[in-house]
C-alpha cells in the first residue's frame, strides 16, 4: 500500500482553513482521504481542558498537536491524503519535521489575508465574546504575519475565491513547493 501524503492548512482565524480543507479533502487526487480538523481533538478533552488561547494551554496544546499528528500519521500509512486544519504555527512545527525523517511527505500551508479582511471574516464568530474574540484574531493574525523561514508558505488569500484557494495548494502540492525539510 502506497503512504499517503500530509497537507497542513494553517493560518490565523479568517483565513479559509476549514472550508478550504474541507474542499480539498474531497478533491483529492488520491483515491481515499480525510480531513482532520484539529478543533475536534481539543473537544475531546473533558476534564482539566484550558482554553488554549491562554499562555498555561502549552504543554495540553502539544499533548492535542501530538494526538491528531498520531492519527494524520496511520492515515497517512493507510494510503489517505491527509488535510490537517488548524492552528499550527511555526511554533509547533518540531513534531511534524520529525515524521518528515521518518519518510513522511508533509506540506506546509499557512493562508494569510489582510488583517482588515481577516477581521471581517472571522469576528462575527460566536466561539468566544466579541472582545476576546477580536484579541485573539489579532494576535494570531500578528504571529502568522512574521514567520520567517516559512514566510515562503504562506498563500494569500485576502483576493482569492475558496475554489482558487484550492488550485493554489493542489498546484502547489503537486509541486512539493510547500515541502517541510529538515
Amino acid at each position: 500500500m502506497e503512504r499517503g501524503r500530509i497537507i497542513i492548512i494553517t493560518g490565523a482565524p479568517g483565513t479559509g482553513k476549514t472550508t478550504t480543507a474541507s474542499i480539498l479533502a474531497k478533491k483529492s487526487d488520491l483515491p481515499k482521504s480525510v480531513h482532520l480538523h484539529t478543533d475536534d481533538f481539543y473537544h475531546y478533552l473533558c476534564k482539566g481542558a484550558i482554553p488554549p488561547h491562554l499562555p498555561e494551554s502549552g504543554e495540553q496544546n502539544l499533548v492535542v498537536i501530538e494526538a491528531f499528528l498520531e492519527a494524520a500519521k496511520r492515515f497517512a500509512r493507510g494510503g489517505y491524503d491527509v488535510v490537517v486544519d488548524g492552528i499550527v504555527g511555526p511554533w509547533f512545527i518540531e513534531p511534524w519535521l520529525s515524521i518528515v525523517q521518518d519518510g513522511y511527505e508533509v506540506h506546509y500551508i499557512v493562508l494569510r489575508a489582510g488583517k482588515e479582511e481577516t477581521m471581517r471574516r472571522a469576528v462575527g464568530r460566536e466561539k468566544l465574546d466579541r472582545e476576546t474574540n477580536i484579541e485573539l484574531v489579532e494576535t494570531m493574525w500578528e504571529q502568522f504575519n512574521h514567520l520567517e523561514r516559512y514566510e515562503a508558505h504562506v498563500i494569500d488569500t485576502t483576493d482569492y475565491s475558496i475554489d482558487e484557494t484550492v488550485s493554489a495548494i493542489k498546484e502547489k502540492v503537486k509541486r512539493k513547493s510547500h515541502c517541510l525539510y529538515i
